[in-house]
C-alpha cells in the first residue's frame, strides 16, 4: 500500500447530525451551504459532500428544491469543484424498544428509490449508496439499508450515469459491496468512502482501516474519515495507506481544542498535512478523470 502522492480531499459540509446549535460555523440554508461549499472549494477541496437541512429549523432534510437550490447558486459562481450529493436520506428508523413494531418521532424511512429524487433531478457528479444497516448510535436508532434496497438504488444510480460513492461503515459492508460489483451493478472505477468511529460500525484504528483497505476490490478508488479529534490524524492514515481524504463539519466541528472551525479552515488544515506528508493535492480535473467522472461542463 504505497503513500498517495495526488490526494482528493472531499469536504463534507453540514451533514445530517444535531450539530445546528454546537456551532455558529455549521451551514443550515442554501445559501449558506453554496458559499461554505466555494469556501472549501477555494482552500482546496476538490469534492464537496451536500446534505440540505430545513432553512428554518436547521433539521435534516431531503427536499430536492434544497438541493437544487444549493447546486444552482454553486455553479452561478463559476466555482469548480464536483459535487457529491448524499442519497442517504430516508434510511432512519427509531423504535420502540418495549414495542419494537411502533415507530418513534425521528423515522423517516422509504424505500431505495424513493432516496434518490433529487439525483435523478440533478444527475450531479456522485451520489451516496450507503452500503449497509446499522446500530446508529446508542439507544433505538437504525439506519436501515438493505440488501433489496441497495441493489435497486445502485441499479437506478447506474442508469442514471451518476458515480456511486460506497459509503462503507464496516467490514460486511465492504463485502456486499464487492457482491454488488461482482453482479454487475457497479461500474469500475468503484469509488469508497470508509467511515470510521461511527457508533457502532468501524472504530477509529488503523489496524482496522489498513484491513478495510486490503478488502478493496482491484482498482478501486478510496478515501477514509474519522469523527472528531480524529478527524486530521485520519487525514495522514488515508494518505500513507494510499487513499483520499474527507473533513468538513458534517465529522468535526474543531480545528484546535474549544476552536471552532470552518469548513475552509478544515480544508486548509487538510492542504497542510497533505503538503507536510510530500503529497500533492488533486485539482478537481484530477478528480475527475481518477474517477472516472465526465469533464466540467
Amino acid at each position: 500500500m504505497p503513500m498517495n502522492d495526488s490526494v482528493i480531499i472531499t469536504c463534507a459540509l453540514t451533514g445530517a447530525g444535531d450539530t445546528v446549535g454546537r456551532s455558529p460555523h455549521v451551514p443550515v440554508t442554501p445559501e449558506q451551504i453554496a458559499r461554505s461549499a466555494v469556501e472549501a472549494a477555494e482552500a482546496g477541496a476538490a469534492v464537496v459532500h451536500i446534505h440540505v437541512r430545513d432553512p428554518e429549523t436547521g433539521a435534516p432534510a431531503r427536499d430536492p428544491r434544497l438541493y437544487r437550490e444549493v447546486v444552482e447558486r454553486v455553479k452561478e459562481t463559476g466555482t469548480d469543484v464536483v459535487i457529491n450529493l448524499t442519497a442517504g436520506m430516508g434510511g432512519d428508523l427509531v423504535i420502540d424498544p418495549e414495542d419494537p413494531l411502533t415507530h418513534l418521532p425521528g423515522t423517516d424511512l422509504v424505500s431505495g428509490l424513493d432516496r434518490l429524487p433529487h439525483v435523478e433531478d440533478l444527475l450531479p457528479d456522485i451520489c451516496t449508496l450507503d452500503c449497509g444497516s446499522l446500530n446508529f448510535g446508542d439507544g433505538s436508532n437504525l439506519y436501515v439499508s438493505t440488501p433489496d434496497m441497495l441493489r435497486t438504488g445502485a441499479k437506478r444510480i447506474q442508469e442514471l450515469g451518476v458515480r456511486p460513492e460506497l459509503e462503507i461503515f464496516d467490514t460486511g459492508q465492504l463485502w456486499f459491496a464487492k457482491q454488488l460489483l461482482a453482479e454487475g451493478l457497479l461500474d469500475d472505477p468503484t469509488v469508497f468512502q470508509l467511515c470510521m468511529g461511527i457508533p457502532w460500525g468501524a472504530p477509529a484504528d488503523p489496524g482496522v482501516l489498513a484491513s478495510m483497505v486490503n478488502m478493496l476490490p482491484e482498482g478501486a478508488q478510496w478515501a477514509s474519515f474519522a469523527l472528531g479529534r480524529m478527524q486530521m490524524p485520519w487525514v495522514a492514515q488515508s494518505i500513507l495507506l494510499g487513499g483520499n481524504v474527507r473533513v468538513g463539519l458534517e465529522d468535526n466541528l474543531y480545528l484546535s481544542r474549544g476552536v471552532k472551525a470552518t469548513n475552509g479552515q478544515l480544508v486548509e488544515r487538510a492542504v497542510q498535512i497533505t503538503e507536510l506528508l510530500g503529497a500533492n493535492v488533486a485539482t478537481p480535473d484530477e478528480a475527475r478523470q481518477r474517477l472516472g467522472l465526465k469533464p466540467r461542463a
